[in-house]
């Protein structure tokens, strides 16, 4: 067997699992997850449609590179959202099933395990694949911690120079899974120089880019470059690639539907290790991307379902703890100190009273210089309809109540 496979720590939904066990929560009450980020949202009649209409290519093998129509798609979808510069869809653009098998193999495509000492950066918290990835592609995480001072976003800057002269590949997550936390042009003017003097990939993971609260929506990685005059010359948007999916945009998790994109090289690179061991996208399913590609309605009706949520959720729950409307995302991340509780002891009290499954925030990072930046947070998914999240709402308001009345 891989002996990295005995470095993988279990997935957070495990540890979940474990968190529970014996425990049976009060029958009064119906159960409401906000634990996993699955949209719930209804999935749009005419992707749907376009599958249904595209049965006819389940005869055909397809190819990994896609078809043109679909990376076509893609490429003006990313043009018109990010106001840049058109993409060869020919060289610049890869469907996947869905980003989560991409953001792995990366690692995979990225990472020289013969050189020692190979480490893969990941903010902390993260989307547990990278550290996955990293391990099983031989090289170490290096995790940078959140701040909430700085809007949790990760302090780059604090990473001594001896440990970038090792990075291979650097993880990022824009807007952030769990926090929310949008980077910046600035932020990305420092990550790129950082990139250009120790020669490390940028894995920009955006999965989350359309669900925002504000009118302006968040900047994304090939529109930092762009602005940054890294998107011509012989190496377009070098060491540059994006990852980003259909499932929250178009609420399709189920069609497993995403992309990569970037720098024409890497991306060659890419194709050449998915052409061996990457599942190419099923004929209907990448019709019913195009549609969902080429329309913007359906994702301004779904962002409108989101904003009403956030804005009626979020100050109920500030009554009993600190939690604050994200910059994007559908996620809360909320401090728990106040109720007396750490994340554990709160995710596992409110499943048993009330009912309400949420994620303990320590689950989703790790140890790292002196601290857990998860730990006394709890995540939730902010994914069911107004009245189930309302209804979970007011449950986890209550189960607050009752802990200080019994204090």
């Amino acid at each position: 067997m891989n002996p990295h496979l005995d470095r993988l720590h279990p997935y957070p939904f495990e540890k979940l699992r474990q968190l529970f066990a014996g425990v049976t929560p009060n029958p009064d009450y119906k159960p409401i997850s906000l634990g996993i980020g699955e949209p719930k949202h209804p999935t749009p009649a005419f992707i749907q449609k376009a599958l249904t209409h595209a049965m006819a290519g389940l005869a055909t093998y397809p190819t990994t590179h896609g078809s043109e129509p679909l990376r076509a798609a893609i490429a003006g979808w990313l043009e018109r959202r990010y106001a840049i510069p058109p993409l060869d869809p020919a060289t610049m653009v890869l469907p996947v099933n869905g980003s989560r098998e991409a953001l792995f193999a990366i690692a995979h495509s990225v990472v020289d395990a013969s050189k020692p000492g190979a480490l893969v950066v990941s903010p902390n918290p993260f989307y547990q694949i990278y550290e996955g990835a990293a391990y099983l592609a031989g090289a170490e995480p290096y995790f940078v911690n959140s701040q909430p001072a700085r809007n949790f976003a990760c302090d780059y800057s604090s990473v001594p120079d001896a440990v970038w002269q090792r990075v291979q590949l650097l993880y990022l997550c824009s807007p952030g899974n769990p926090t929310g936390a949008v980077l910046s042009l600035d932020d990305w003017r420092e990550l790129f120089a950082l990139s250009d003097r120790h020669g490390f990939v940028i894995a920009a993971d955006e999965c989350y880019s359309e669900i925002y609260f504000g009118a302006t929506p968040p900047l994304g990685a090939l529109e930092a470059a762009h602005q940054l005059g890294r998107s011509g010359g012989a190496r377009p948007y070098a060491n540059l690639i994006v990852f980003s999916s259909l499932s929250k945009r178009s609420n399709v998790p189920g069609m497993r539907s995403g992309f990569v994109a970037g720098d024409p090289e890497l991306m060659k690179k890419f194709l050449l290790y998915r052409t061996y061991c990457g599942g190419a996208m099923s004929p209907p399913v990448q019709a019913a991307s195009c549609a969902a590609w080429n329309d913007e309605h359906h994702v301004q009706e779904n962002r409108n379902l989101y904003k009403e949520k956030f804005h009626l959720i979020t100050p109920l729950l500030k009554q009993a703890m600190d939690v604050e409307l994200p910059d994007a995302g559908f996620y809360l991340w909320a401090d728990v100190r106040r109720t007396g509780l750490s994340d554990t002891e709160f995710a596992r009290g409110l499943y048993a009273e009330y009912n309400v499954t949420v994620l303990p925030g320590s689950y989703l990072a790790r140890d790292a210089h002196g601290s857990n930046p998860g730990r006394n947070r709890i995540r939730m998914a902010l994914v069911a309809e107004v009245d189930e999240g309302l209804e979970a709402a007011n449950r986890i308001v209550q189960f607050c109540k009752d802990l200080k009345a019994s204090s």
